[in-house]
Protein backbone atom coordinates (compact mmCIF):
# COMPACT_ATOMS: atom_id res chain seq x y z
CA UNK A 1 0.00 0.00 0.00
CA UNK A 2 3.28 2.31 0.91
CA UNK A 3 4.55 1.76 -2.69
CA UNK A 4 1.36 2.16 -4.34
CA UNK A 5 0.73 5.55 -2.95
CA UNK A 6 4.37 6.81 -3.37
CA UNK A 7 4.03 6.16 -7.30
CA UNK A 8 0.84 7.57 -7.49
CA UNK A 9 1.28 10.73 -5.65
CA UNK A 10 3.42 12.52 -8.27
CA UNK A 11 0.36 11.76 -11.06
CA UNK A 12 -1.68 14.78 -9.42
CA UNK A 13 0.86 17.72 -9.68
CA UNK A 14 1.75 16.67 -13.26
CA UNK A 15 -2.34 16.76 -14.10
CA UNK A 16 -2.11 20.56 -12.43
CA UNK A 17 0.77 21.17 -14.92
CA UNK A 18 -0.73 19.86 -18.16
CA UNK A 19 -4.04 21.99 -17.26
CA UNK A 20 -1.90 24.85 -16.94
CA UNK A 21 -0.03 24.75 -19.62
CA UNK A 22 -3.05 24.15 -21.98
CA UNK A 23 -5.22 27.37 -20.04
CA UNK A 24 -2.02 29.13 -21.23
CA UNK A 25 -2.40 28.06 -25.02
CA UNK A 26 -6.01 28.84 -25.37
CA UNK A 27 -5.31 32.71 -23.35
CA UNK A 28 -2.38 32.92 -26.32
CA UNK A 29 -4.91 31.97 -28.82
CA UNK A 30 -7.36 34.69 -27.80
CA UNK A 31 -4.66 37.56 -27.42
CA UNK A 32 -4.68 38.77 -30.43
CA UNK A 33 -8.54 39.21 -30.48
CA UNK A 34 -8.40 40.29 -27.39
CA UNK A 35 -5.48 43.10 -28.33
CA UNK A 36 -7.61 44.13 -31.55
CA UNK A 37 -10.72 45.02 -29.08
CA UNK A 38 -8.39 46.92 -26.46
CA UNK A 39 -6.63 48.92 -28.92
CA UNK A 40 -9.25 49.49 -31.58
CA UNK A 41 -12.65 50.13 -29.16
CA UNK A 42 -11.70 50.19 -25.73
CA UNK A 43 -9.39 52.48 -25.66
CA UNK A 44 -10.79 54.53 -28.29
CA UNK A 45 -13.82 54.19 -26.06
CA UNK A 46 -11.97 55.32 -23.22
CA UNK A 47 -10.12 58.33 -24.61
CA UNK A 48 -13.65 59.70 -26.38
CA UNK A 49 -15.45 59.72 -22.74
CA UNK A 50 -12.50 61.52 -21.11
CA UNK A 51 -12.50 64.25 -24.29
CA UNK A 52 -16.15 65.00 -23.84
CA UNK A 53 -15.81 66.25 -20.37
CA UNK A 54 -13.33 68.89 -21.88
CA UNK A 55 -13.31 71.87 -23.39
CA UNK A 56 -10.91 70.13 -26.52
CA UNK A 57 -9.90 72.34 -29.41
CA UNK A 58 -8.03 71.82 -32.51
CA UNK A 59 -5.46 73.70 -31.40
CA UNK A 60 -4.10 74.81 -27.81
CA UNK A 61 -4.67 73.72 -24.29
CA UNK A 62 -7.79 71.74 -23.94
CA UNK A 63 -9.87 72.72 -19.85
CA UNK A 64 -11.93 69.80 -18.09
CA UNK A 65 -15.41 71.46 -17.94
CA UNK A 66 -17.11 68.58 -16.37
CA UNK A 67 -20.79 67.63 -18.15
CA UNK A 68 -20.40 71.13 -19.28
CA UNK A 69 -20.75 69.49 -22.86
CA UNK A 70 -23.79 67.63 -22.22
CA UNK A 71 -25.45 70.26 -21.01
CA UNK A 72 -24.96 72.33 -24.26
CA UNK A 73 -26.24 68.86 -26.35
CA UNK A 74 -30.09 69.63 -24.39
CA UNK A 75 -29.86 73.12 -25.76
CA UNK A 76 -28.78 72.23 -29.07
CA UNK A 77 -31.78 72.24 -31.72
CA UNK A 78 -30.02 71.77 -34.57
CA UNK A 79 -28.65 67.97 -33.00
CA UNK A 80 -32.30 66.60 -32.04
CA UNK A 81 -33.55 68.12 -35.50
CA UNK A 82 -30.72 65.59 -36.81
CA UNK A 83 -31.34 62.60 -34.71
CA UNK A 84 -35.35 63.02 -35.26
CA UNK A 85 -34.11 63.01 -39.44
CA UNK A 86 -32.27 59.87 -38.39
CA UNK A 87 -34.86 58.21 -36.93
CA UNK A 88 -36.89 59.07 -39.83
CA UNK A 89 -34.53 57.65 -41.85
CA UNK A 90 -33.69 54.66 -40.08
CA UNK A 91 -37.36 53.45 -39.98
CA UNK A 92 -38.06 54.09 -43.26
CA UNK A 93 -34.92 52.84 -45.10
CA UNK A 94 -35.02 49.52 -42.63
CA UNK A 95 -38.19 48.73 -43.89
CA UNK A 96 -37.78 49.17 -47.53
CA UNK A 97 -34.55 47.22 -46.93
CA UNK A 98 -36.61 44.01 -45.61
CA UNK A 99 -39.29 44.67 -48.20
CA UNK A 100 -37.19 44.03 -50.82
CA UNK A 101 -34.56 41.28 -49.07
CA UNK A 102 -36.95 39.05 -47.52
CA UNK A 103 -38.83 38.08 -51.31
CA UNK A 104 -35.24 37.97 -52.74
CA UNK A 105 -34.52 35.50 -50.09
CA UNK A 106 -37.44 33.57 -50.86
CA UNK A 107 -36.83 33.58 -54.55
CA UNK A 108 -33.20 32.04 -54.21
CA UNK A 109 -33.33 30.22 -51.55
CA UNK A 110 -34.04 26.64 -53.33
CA UNK A 111 -31.80 25.28 -56.04
CA UNK A 112 -33.44 26.14 -59.77
CA UNK A 113 -31.90 27.21 -63.15
CA UNK A 114 -29.58 30.21 -62.58
CA UNK A 115 -29.83 30.52 -58.94
CA UNK A 116 -25.99 31.25 -58.49
CA UNK A 117 -26.56 33.89 -61.35
CA UNK A 118 -28.75 35.76 -59.53
CA UNK A 119 -27.42 34.95 -56.16
CA UNK A 120 -24.24 37.16 -57.51
CA UNK A 121 -26.02 39.44 -59.29
CA UNK A 122 -28.07 40.83 -56.17
CA UNK A 123 -25.63 40.34 -53.83
CA UNK A 124 -23.03 42.65 -55.94
CA UNK A 125 -24.17 46.39 -54.82
CA UNK A 126 -23.37 44.82 -51.30
CA UNK A 127 -19.48 44.53 -52.35
CA UNK A 128 -18.85 48.49 -53.69
CA UNK A 129 -18.07 50.37 -50.25
CA UNK A 130 -20.65 53.41 -49.46
CA UNK A 131 -18.37 56.28 -50.42
CA UNK A 132 -17.72 54.33 -54.15
CA UNK A 133 -21.52 54.08 -54.39
CA UNK A 134 -22.28 57.88 -53.04
CA UNK A 135 -20.11 58.43 -55.95
CA UNK A 136 -21.91 56.89 -58.38
CA UNK A 137 -25.21 57.79 -57.69
CA UNK A 138 -24.11 61.12 -57.37
CA UNK A 139 -23.35 61.39 -61.08
CA UNK A 140 -26.45 59.12 -61.65
CA UNK A 141 -28.95 61.80 -60.20
CA UNK A 142 -26.97 64.89 -61.58
CA UNK A 143 -29.63 66.61 -63.62
CA UNK A 144 -27.43 67.67 -66.31
CA UNK A 145 -24.46 64.64 -66.96
CA UNK A 146 -26.36 62.13 -64.84
CA UNK A 147 -28.77 58.91 -66.01
CA UNK A 148 -32.09 59.33 -64.53
CA UNK A 149 -33.21 62.96 -65.20
CA UNK A 150 -32.03 62.84 -68.83
CA UNK A 151 -32.97 59.62 -69.44
CA UNK A 152 -36.70 60.77 -68.53
CA UNK A 153 -36.46 63.67 -70.74
CA UNK A 154 -35.49 62.17 -73.32
CA UNK A 155 -37.94 59.28 -73.33
CA UNK A 156 -41.18 62.24 -72.68
CA UNK A 157 -41.85 61.17 -69.13
CA UNK A 158 -41.02 64.72 -68.03
CA UNK A 159 -41.46 67.97 -69.66
CA UNK A 160 -38.32 68.95 -68.71
CA UNK A 161 -35.21 67.78 -67.03
CA UNK A 162 -35.52 67.22 -62.89
CA UNK A 163 -33.22 67.93 -60.27
CA UNK A 164 -34.19 65.32 -57.59
CA UNK A 165 -31.76 67.04 -55.20
CA UNK A 166 -33.35 70.36 -55.34
CA UNK A 167 -36.26 69.95 -53.03
CA UNK A 168 -36.59 67.19 -49.90
CA UNK A 169 -39.02 64.59 -51.23
CA UNK A 170 -37.03 63.40 -54.25
CA UNK A 171 -33.68 64.04 -52.66
CA UNK A 172 -34.75 61.71 -49.16
CA UNK A 173 -36.39 58.96 -51.34
CA UNK A 174 -33.15 59.12 -54.00
CA UNK A 175 -30.86 58.50 -51.14
CA UNK A 176 -33.33 55.32 -49.76
CA UNK A 177 -33.60 53.94 -53.67
CA UNK A 178 -29.74 53.98 -53.16
CA UNK A 179 -29.02 52.24 -49.84
CA UNK A 180 -31.87 49.73 -50.81
CA UNK A 181 -30.07 49.03 -54.09
CA UNK A 182 -26.64 49.05 -51.60
CA UNK A 183 -27.49 46.74 -49.50
CA UNK A 184 -30.05 44.59 -49.77
CA UNK A 185 -28.34 42.44 -50.77
CA UNK A 186 -26.16 41.32 -47.99
CA UNK A 187 -29.72 41.54 -46.39
CA UNK A 188 -30.89 38.87 -48.40
CA UNK A 189 -27.73 36.65 -47.78
CA UNK A 190 -28.45 36.69 -44.21
CA UNK A 191 -32.46 36.07 -44.36
CA UNK A 192 -31.74 32.91 -47.07
CA UNK A 193 -29.40 31.67 -44.73
CA UNK A 194 -32.02 31.60 -41.79
CA UNK A 195 -34.29 30.01 -44.35
CA UNK A 196 -32.01 27.09 -44.86
CA UNK A 197 -31.59 26.57 -41.60
CA UNK A 198 -35.84 25.35 -41.43
CA UNK A 199 -35.97 21.50 -42.14
CA UNK A 200 -37.98 21.21 -44.83
CA UNK A 201 -39.84 18.37 -43.09
CA UNK A 202 -41.93 20.91 -41.09
CA UNK A 203 -43.07 23.06 -44.42
CA UNK A 204 -43.58 19.33 -45.93
CA UNK A 205 -45.87 18.01 -42.72
CA UNK A 206 -47.59 21.30 -42.87
CA UNK A 207 -48.79 20.84 -46.77
CA UNK A 208 -50.13 17.59 -45.81
CA UNK A 209 -52.15 19.24 -43.13
CA UNK A 210 -53.13 21.71 -45.39
CA UNK A 211 -51.45 25.24 -44.18
CA UNK A 212 -51.58 26.95 -47.37
CA UNK A 213 -48.20 29.56 -48.06
CA UNK A 214 -49.23 32.36 -45.97
CA UNK A 215 -50.28 30.11 -43.40
CA UNK A 216 -46.80 28.35 -42.90
CA UNK A 217 -44.98 31.55 -43.14
CA UNK A 218 -46.84 33.21 -40.34
CA UNK A 219 -46.38 30.20 -38.28
CA UNK A 220 -43.57 28.32 -39.57
CA UNK A 221 -40.67 30.34 -40.79
CA UNK A 222 -41.10 33.57 -39.07
CA UNK A 223 -40.72 32.10 -35.72
CA UNK A 224 -37.84 29.80 -36.48
CA UNK A 225 -35.93 33.14 -38.31
CA UNK A 226 -36.25 35.05 -35.02
CA UNK A 227 -32.03 34.96 -34.10
CA UNK A 228 -31.38 35.65 -37.97
CA UNK A 229 -34.17 38.20 -38.34
CA UNK A 230 -32.47 40.22 -34.95
CA UNK A 231 -28.96 39.94 -36.70
CA UNK A 232 -30.24 41.32 -39.48
CA UNK A 233 -32.30 43.95 -37.67
CA UNK A 234 -29.93 45.02 -35.62
CA UNK A 235 -27.51 45.58 -38.32
CA UNK A 236 -29.55 47.49 -40.51
CA UNK A 237 -30.92 49.86 -37.95
CA UNK A 238 -27.22 50.32 -36.46
CA UNK A 239 -26.27 51.32 -39.92
CA UNK A 240 -28.78 53.10 -40.54
CA UNK A 241 -28.39 55.30 -37.26
CA UNK A 242 -24.50 55.74 -38.82
CA UNK A 243 -25.49 57.23 -41.80
CA UNK A 244 -22.95 60.00 -43.09
CA UNK A 245 -21.19 58.99 -46.77
CA UNK A 246 -24.14 59.21 -48.55
CA UNK A 247 -25.86 62.40 -47.03
CA UNK A 248 -22.41 63.78 -47.16
CA UNK A 249 -20.92 63.14 -50.59
CA UNK A 250 -24.82 63.27 -52.30
CA UNK A 251 -26.89 65.95 -50.73
CA UNK A 252 -24.05 67.72 -48.30
CA UNK A 253 -26.64 68.02 -45.85
CA UNK A 254 -28.91 69.69 -48.24
CA UNK A 255 -31.79 71.00 -49.57
CA UNK A 256 -31.40 73.70 -46.41
CA UNK A 257 -30.16 71.40 -44.06
CA UNK A 258 -32.84 69.22 -43.88
CA UNK A 259 -30.66 65.73 -44.54
CA UNK A 260 -28.33 66.12 -41.32
CA UNK A 261 -27.84 63.46 -39.88
CA UNK A 262 -26.60 62.78 -36.42
CA UNK A 263 -23.54 61.73 -37.58
CA UNK A 264 -23.37 64.14 -40.14
CA UNK A 265 -23.55 66.59 -36.90
CA UNK A 266 -20.92 65.09 -35.13
CA UNK A 267 -18.50 65.66 -37.83
CA UNK A 268 -19.73 69.10 -38.74
CA UNK A 269 -18.81 70.03 -35.11
CA UNK A 270 -16.29 67.90 -34.72
CA UNK A 271 -13.86 68.46 -37.91
CA UNK A 272 -15.74 71.77 -39.09
CA UNK A 273 -16.37 74.21 -35.88
CA UNK A 274 -13.13 71.86 -34.56
CA UNK A 275 -14.91 71.45 -31.13
CA UNK A 276 -14.11 67.84 -30.39
CA UNK A 277 -15.03 67.91 -26.63
CA UNK A 278 -18.15 68.51 -27.89
CA UNK A 279 -18.16 66.36 -30.85
CA UNK A 280 -16.93 63.53 -28.31
CA UNK A 281 -19.83 64.35 -26.29
CA UNK A 282 -22.44 63.86 -29.20
CA UNK A 283 -20.64 60.66 -29.98
CA UNK A 284 -21.33 59.20 -26.59
CA UNK A 285 -25.11 60.07 -26.74
CA UNK A 286 -25.75 58.42 -30.05
CA UNK A 287 -23.76 55.25 -28.60
CA UNK A 288 -26.04 55.35 -25.44
CA UNK A 289 -29.03 55.21 -27.97
CA UNK A 290 -27.67 52.95 -30.13
CA UNK A 291 -27.08 50.44 -27.46
CA UNK A 292 -30.67 51.13 -26.35
CA UNK A 293 -31.74 50.54 -29.36
CA UNK A 294 -30.16 47.04 -30.04
CA UNK A 295 -30.94 45.66 -26.42
CA UNK A 296 -34.88 46.79 -27.28
CA UNK A 297 -35.03 44.93 -30.66
CA UNK A 298 -32.82 42.08 -28.93
CA UNK A 299 -35.52 41.37 -26.02
CA UNK A 300 -38.39 41.98 -28.87
CA UNK A 301 -37.17 39.35 -30.95
CA UNK A 302 -35.63 36.45 -28.19
CA UNK A 303 -37.41 33.14 -28.51
CA UNK A 304 -40.23 32.44 -26.07
CA UNK A 305 -39.18 29.82 -23.05
CA UNK A 306 -39.06 26.50 -23.95
CA UNK A 307 -38.55 26.83 -27.95
CA UNK A 308 -34.74 25.50 -28.81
Amino acid sequence: MTTIAATSAPARPRKLVGAGRRQWVGLLYVAPAVALVVVFFIIPLGMTAWMSLHNWPLMGEHSFIGLANYWAILRDTRFWNALRFTGWYTLVVTIAIFAVAFPLALFIERPRRLTGFYRTSFFMPAVIGFASASLLWSWLLNVDSGLFSPAAFDLGLTEKKVNLLATFQPAFWSIIAMVVWKVAGFTMIILMTGLQSIPSELQEAAMIDGAGPFARFRAITLPLMRRTLALALILSVAGSILAFDQFYIILRGGPRNQTLTAVYWIFNQSFVSFKLGYGAALSMILLAILVALSMVQLWLLRKPEGVD
